[in-house]
């Protein structure tokens, strides 16, 4: 049986991008649009789940409707030699016609009705040019 094509729009749809510093903890957002006239559950998932506080990380979208995941990376110490290899993946489920425990709905699913995206990471350092316009701006708005 092949694959099902993802019915849910993530935006973005390929990278999901932290800038730095990472010295406390960095937030990006992950948009799910649900275009089809079904429901949708959704999961969210990672390779690095101790790195990442994923909010929500499940649950189900109406048809037409967006959901807003806010994707919150953990402090760590930043080295920009070493490439991220961490991938986050957006599993969906057309919702049956009742679904009350969405925990065993996931537990019985059958693969060849799952629906995946995979997403990896892009971590972004700001320039030093950058880092001056920024340090200079709060500096600005504190004496005025």
């Amino acid at each position: 049986m092949s694959k099902l094509e993802q019915v849910l729009i993530l935006d973005p749809s390929s990278d999901l991008r932290f800038r730095g510093p990472f010295t406390d903890v960095v937030t990006t957002s992950l948009k799910l649009r649900n275009p089809s006239d079904r429901r949708v559950c959704f999961k969210v998932k990672t390779t690095a789940p101790r790195r990442y506080c994923v909010r929500p990380n499940s649950g189900v979208i109406d048809p037409g409707a967006t959901v807003s995941i806010s994707v919150m990376l953990q402090p760590f110490d930043y080295d920009p030699n070493e490439k991220s290899k961490h991938k986050f993946m957006v599993q969906s489920i057309l919702a049956p016609a009742s679904v009350s425990d969405l925990e065993a709905m996931w537990k019985d699913v059958k693969p060849d009705e799952l629906m995946d995206s995979k997403l990896r990471c892009v971590f972004d350092m700001p320039s030093d040019s950058e880092k001056m316009v920024s340090l200079c701006l709060s500096l600005s708005t504190k004496h005025t």
